[in-house]
């Protein structure tokens, strides 16, 4: 039985473990959390840290892996393409890998090929940032070169809070590095996000969507995703032929990739953030509803070194997600869902239970759950998720339903 590493155990990992189990491959899974839920559904299980390329390297070997995958997961994603070339398995460039998950690299190598890129430079140390600061023209943004989820990022219109940014931003680098770069105003409504797949140094999957914030907790972190991308044809070619020349310039062989991007008001693309991997948010099933396929599947059979066919066919509209959340830090209560909104959900997936603790929603990783919603029109869609707060309520410390 051929056997399949697979770096990180966490609730939204778990389908990529059962998905290799569903295609006959044997587990193991290496996760640094000792309450990780993967480990109860791999065969094998290594209480390892998936950054750790040395540990993970030895595992590899003595357990004679065939194949590795760091599903929906940046940290880990470096680690795999290292290990995959050290056993000559299937993979993606290493080299590749490392600059879509450092900022600050992705930065100097988009400036070096031409791309649309902001003013931006890294920095190991906060005296560094402080004496560069002024050189740049605000709005700023200022966050670690090496995390997802916006964790860590803070937008400064001024020099006002450079201090506390600044440390807010090293506190979730593992590598102690932070970027500063100016702030890109974009002139649609929405960013430009979601996933795309490649086969053969090819995008056959253009799963890309309108990116939802909300004002009212961190403005930064998405809050779902909706489809189709509000662009024009002109908007949406400029952007396709950006993220396949992105793909060429890597070397990116196979694979999803998680994409963010802005058009500003010239009308010049701006590669924001790509990922080696799966987005989280459950981005995959969202595009399983949307093409009529299982993007996991996929990706196990890409990191098994099968060629996934597909073609680039337009999706069903309108489907669209949203993470739940709380605006403040509390005790869960439940959830309301509105009438108006409820006719159109088709799945809610929630994490919490009455009880629980909850977070103010500061980055991806306090989402409370997530909702699948399959609007009639583009009008109906856009009217709910604008107003979508006043439709889901969160009840938190010890609210009543029918307060």
């Amino acid at each position: 039985m051929k056997k399949m590493l697979l770096l990180g155990g966490s609730s939204q990992q778990v389908i990529a473990i059962e998905t290799a189990k569903r295609l006959g491959l044997y587990t193991v899974l290496c996760d640094y959390l000792p309450d990780n839920p993967g480990q109860y559904h791999a065969d094998k299980f290594f209480q390892t840290s998936t950054t750790d390329m040395q540990a993970i390297l030895q595992i590899a070997q003595d357990e004679k892996i065939d194949y590795i995958i760091a599903y929906a997961s940046d940290p880990a994603a470096p680690t795999a393409a290292y290990v995959a070339e050290k056993m000559n398995l299937p993979t993606n460039p290493y080299r590749a890998v490392e600059t879509l998950c450092n900022k600050d690299i992705f930065r100097k190598f988009l400036k070096a090929h031409g791309f649309n890129t902001p003013r931006a430079q890294g920095f190991k140390t906060k005296a560094e940032a402080m004496a560069d600061i002024r050189n740049y023209t605000f709005p700023v943004i200022i966050k670690p070169v090496d995390s997802s989820g916006s964790k860590g990022a803070t937008v400064l219109r001024n020099m006002d809070g450079i201090d506390t940014a600044i440390d807010f931003a090293f506190s979730y680098s593992r590598g102690h590095r932070i970027i500063i770069e100016e702030f890109v105003e974009k002139k649609h409504p929405y960013l430009i996000g979601g996933d795309i797949f490649v086969s053969d140094g090819k995008i056959i999957q253009w799963g890309l969507m309108n990116c939802h914030r909300d004002s009212t907790v961190n403005p930064l972190v998405p809050v779902g995703k909706s489809y189709p991308p509000l662009l024009d044809v002109r908007d949406l070619k400029a952007v396709q032929d950006t993220l396949q020349r992105l793909v060429s310039e890597l070397g990116i062989k196979f694979g999803p990739m998680n994409v963010e991007l802005i058009i500003d008001k010239n009308d010049r693309v701006f590669p924001i953030d790509i990922g080696p991997r799966s987005g989280g948010n459950m981005i995959p099933d969202l595009l399983g509803l949307i093409f009529n396929c299982d993007v996991v599947e996929m990706s196990i059979r890409a990191a098994m070194g099968c060629k996934v066919e597909g073609e680039n066919e337009e999706g069903t509209p309108f489907y669209a997600t949203h993470n739940l959340h709380s605006p403040q830090t509390g005790i869960f209560g439940g959830l309301e869902f509105k009438p108006e909104i409820e006719k159109y959900i088709i799945r809610k997936d929630i994490y919490k239970r009455p009880g629980d603790h909850v977070d103010f929603f500061a980055c991806a990783a306090n989402a409370l759950g997530i909702v699948f919603m399959k609007f009639p029109d583009s009008e109906t869609m856009y009217s709910l998720l604008e107003r979508i707060n006043s439709n889901i309520r969160v009840i938190t410390n010890g609210e009543h339903k029918d307060d």
